[in-house]
């Protein structure tokens, strides 16, 4: 039987214990896509507080694939010499740092990359009224080519492994989604070929580096959408990762709206008024109108607490590789649960982590849960700025 604060691994990859920090975006980027001063203390933080293993927050692997201006990319070799100094500064502290590399796909925004927005299928247009085309053969080859190159960089920037994103309604996981790919070519249709795009980075990149760097997949093993990923497709792509030399999957779930993927107990309307620009000057009757009208476009999902977990348990029965459970999980309780009796190997938390950078050593010491209490104010302030916790401290009044 496992226990929490014994050690795991990931591949060969060996971690001191149980608990991972979940790829989160730090929102620590210059308009160029280069990490700021405060994303290496960040990160000191958070592997001083007793992390297993650190997964950063995602970076672009292509520029058309850029979701926030203050996301970092990581599209050529000019980034080795950036991260490798951080990247040894952080060795001292045993948690390995794990570098979760995407392309936003349909997420991204023309108004940011000045590019096209691309998606395994067309659309008429995204959540940002961008027109969506789908991706030539040609351009699908240059994506997977661009993945490899960035797991082959991370090696070489001294990252400890890489996480492929293909979740949560990003470029990959719209490939994967029998919803939102329909193409008739060879990389849309059945399970296999949906999930071509993935394999291809993953058989491509072995080439490049071997079996010894943990390449790490994050999946959305259920989404929203009638017709969408089942229980039993989700347990065929986790077999079909782990024939493709996938060192670990991260079980997510989405695409199916903002509050699907991520669990809030309400909207976070005083956030999204005080925090993003396009809102923050509502007065009067436009404040009361989107007050009233927004509860009307994301509903409210249960439950709020270990929802992946379920399906987690049951793809673990049918692989070999560890598998990763992230979403909503709060307690010691809970983490002991899942990892001792459920077998799932590992867990991963985000906003946990942006209140407590140290909530591994705190949990190890006997604090009962996590203080986060699910506001998600945390995931609306980092689209404009930087990584923390925003709950009672909105930087206007937004008549709470």
């Amino acid at each position: 039987m496992k226990q929490v604060f014994e050690p795991g691994s990931l591949g060969k990859l060996a971690l001191k214990n149980r608990i991972i920090r979940a790829a989160t975006h730090e929102g620590m980027a210059t308009n160029e896509g280069m990490p700021t001063e405060d994303l290496l203390l960040l990160y000191k933080k958070l592997a001083a507080g007793g992390a297993g293993a650190i997964i950063t927050g995602y970076v672009s692997v292509m520029k058309n694939g850029r979701t926030f201006r203050n996301q970092r990319l990581f599209d050529n070799d000019s980034y080795i010499p950036v991260y490798k100094p951080i990247n040894n500064q952080l060795k001292q502290f045993n948690a390995p740092v794990i570098l979760q590399i995407a392309h936003g796909g349909s997420r991204s925004m023309s108004k940011i990359t000045g590019l096209e927005v691309i998606s395994a299928s067309g659309r008429k247009k995204n959540d940002y009224g961008d027109p969506v085309r789908e991706a030539s053969e040609a351009e699908i080859h240059e994506i997977i080519k661009a993945f490899v190159a960035a797991i082959v960089r991370a090696k070489e920037a001294g990252f400890d492994g890489v996480e492929v994103h293909a979740a949560h309604g990003f470029l990959l996981s719209e490939f994967v989604s029998p919803v939102l790919n329909k193409r008739k070519d060879q990389w849309g249709g059945s399970t296999e070929n949906r999930l071509r795009i993935l394999t291809e980075i993953l058989f491509l990149a072995r080439k490049e580096i071997g079996r010894g760097f943990p390449i790490l997949v994050k999946i959305s093993g259920h989404d929203e959408f009638r017709r969408g990923l089942s229980e039993t497709e989700s347990i065929k792509i986790a077999k079909l990762l782990q024939a493709s030399s996938c060192d670990a999957i991260e079980v997510s779930c989405g695409y199916g709206d903002f509050m699907y993927t991520v669990r809030m107990p309400r909207l976070p309307v005083d956030a999204i008024l005080g925090l993003m620009p396009k809102y923050r000057n509502m007065r009067g009757y436009q404040e009361r109108l989107f007050r009233l009208l927004t509860p009307f476009l994301a509903r409210v999902h249960a439950p709020l607490t270990n929802y992946n977990v379920p399906l987690a348990e049951i793809i673990k029965k049918n692989v070999d590789i560890p598998i990763i459970a992230v979403g909503g999980i709060r307690s010691m309780k809970d983490i002991r649960k899942i990892v001792a009796e459920k077998d799932i190997d590992f867990v991963s938390l985000c906003r946990p982590f942006i209140i407590e950078p140290d909530i591994v050593n705190r949990l190890q010491q006997g604090q009962g849960s996590s203080r986060c209490i699910n506001c998600g104010y945390c995931l609306i302030g980092v689209t404009a700025n930087k990584l923390r916790c925003y709950y009672g401290q909105l930087p206007v009044s937004t008549g709470r």
